[in-house]
Parts: C-alpha cells; sequence; structure tokens
C-alpha cells in the first residue's frame, strides 16, 4: 500500500478485454487472408493475386493493423499489473518493450500489404515481390521475435515470483525460443513453419496468462497457500 496517499496500487483494467479483442482480430485476419501467395511465390503471382482480391487484401490490413492496438493495450496492463503486484525485475519492461515492438511490427505489416494491394496494372512484378516480402517479415520473424520478448519477460517473472502456474511459465518460455528461432527464416525458408506456433501458439498462452494473472499480492499469498 502507499504510506503517502492510503491508495493500493492500481493495476490497471481487466487484462482479458483487450487479449480478447487482440485474438478476435488476430483471427477475422487469418479468415481474410487465407488465401494470400507464400514468400516463396513469385512477383507475378503475387501481383496477380493483388489485382484480383483487392478488397481481401484492404479488409485484412484493415484488421492487421487494429490488432495493433489492443495488442498495445495489453502490454501496458500487463506492465502496469505486474508493477503493482511489486515487480520491480526488467521483466515488467521487458513485457512492455516486446507488446509495443509486437504491435509496431503488426502495424508495418499492414502498411505494407495495403501498399502492395494498390499497384498499378503497369506495377512491375519485382516491386509486387518487395512489397509482399516487406509485409511477410514485418509481420513474420519480427513479430514472432517481438512478441517472444513480450512472453519471455512475463514468463520469467510469473516463474520467479509466483505470479502464474510454473507449466504455464514453462511452456510460455518454449514459445519465446521458437520465437526467437523463427528469425532464421532470413537465412533458410524452412524455418518459416516456427511463425505460426508462435502467432498462434502465443496467442492461445496469452489467453491463458491473462486469466490466471492475479490482480493482487493476496492473491498471490492466496494461491501460494
Amino acid at each position: 500500500m502507499n504510506t503517502e496517499t492510503g491508495r493500493r496500487p492500481q493495476s490497471g483494467p481487466p487484462l482479458l478485454l483487450p487479449v480478447l479483442a487482440f485474438t478476435a482480430l488476430t483471427a477475422a485476419y487469418v479468415v481474410a487472408n487465407r488465401s494470400t501467395p507464400h514468400p516463396d511465390a513469385s512477383g507475378a503471382e503475387v501481383l496477380r493475386y493483388a489485382r484480383d482480391h483487392g478488397t481481401a487484401i484492404k479488409a485484412g490490413t484493415f484488421l492487421l493493423l487494429g490488432s495493433a492496438f489492443p495488442l498495445t493495450v495489453a502490454a501496458g496492463t500487463l506492465y502496469r499489473r505486474l508493477r503493482a503486484l511489486g515487480v520491480t525485475a526488467p521483466g515488467s519492461a521487458i513485457t512492455l518493450a516486446g507488446g509495443i515492438l509486437a504491435a509496431g511490427m503488426l502495424a508495418l505489416s499492414a502498411m505494407f500489404g495495403w501498399a502492395g494491394g494498390r499497384l498499378p496494372a503497369d506495377a512491375s512484378p519485382a516491386l509486387a515481390r518487395a512489397l509482399a516480402d516487406l509485409s511477410f517479415l514485418s509481420g513474420g520473424p519480427a513479430y514472432a521475435a517481438t512478441f517472444a520478448l513480450l512472453v519471455a519477460g512475463l514468463s520469467v517473472t510469473g516463474l520467479f515470483a509466483g505470479l502464474l502456474p510454473r507449466p504455464v511459465s514453462w511452456v510460455g518460455l518454449a514459445i519465446a525460443l521458437v520465437g526467437m528461432a523463427g528469425t532464421l527464416t532470413l537465412v533458410g525458408s524452412g524455418f518459416a513453419v516456427l511463425v505460426p506456433v508462435v502467432r498462434f501458439g502465443g496467442l492461445l498462452w496469452l489467453i491463458a496468462a491473462a486469466a490466471l494473472m492475479p490482480r493482487t499480492r493476496h492473491d498471490v499469498r492466496s494461491r501460494a497457500a
């Protein structure tokens, strides 16, 4: 308790609200972009898809950009919750930084994707491929690695401070390692399969962590007892 004001530390709004909003927007984005050409598609294929599916691209980039906002709110709420629970270790700041960076990667991916969906009929296939690559790299490996920071910061803090069940923390650390390994996509396309593991596995983990994260130190003591 704050001895100067007599007020309890504020833990912020319910965690599940922004996390579930992020989940819903991510799921809608995946549905809208289910037929997007793979990263190994040719520039001509990417350009053809952009011409034929402009509406789907616009809808998908709108949803992707929209998902960045509740993720930012979730990261800020997690940071405030950890601080209110007495966490002063770097894990709380790493959680916040990872969430903000991951949201930024989603926003970049959306902007590159939107630009790629507006290419004129006389655009070169090389330009279409370049924009698609930038959208994939920012929303794929870069997002996976930065989201891994959020998961790692929260998992380590949850493990050592007793804020999360140990199995949940260990699963989070495994997801974080996979996210970091996803950056190897830049040197070998075979590692791209790791990105969906982080996007969907990490999303499910975040929902579980948000539901299990205590609101007060009393909740932590009750769980320990």
